[in-house]
């Protein structure tokens, strides 16, 4: 199993660059901003990792934050927003 852990980014990225930095992951992104579609636009990695349910152990870092989480691969997998 291929797990990586990534600290809160200091800059929004947008989701260009999530899928650029953080290829075939799951990522934990804070203050998504989101389309009228509520597809992810930008916002900030907190945590990013290959196993979804690893990713589930760790949305405690979001804390109060409004979050959403994004698979930057290419294999059907859908994100969603919590």
């Amino acid at each position: 199993m291929n797990i990586q852990t990534s600290h809160k980014i200091s800059k929004r990225l947008s989701l260009a660059e999530i899928r650029q930095y953080y290829p075939n992951q799951w990522v934990l992104v804070i203050e998504p901003k989101l389309d009228d579609d509520l597809n992810l636009i930008d916002g900030e990695v907190v945590y990013h990792t290959s196993d979804k349910e690893d990713l589930y152990n760790h949305l405690h870092l979001s804390g109060e934050h409004s979050s959403a989480l994004e698979y930057t691969g290419d294999d059907g997998e859908v994100g969603l927003l919590i």
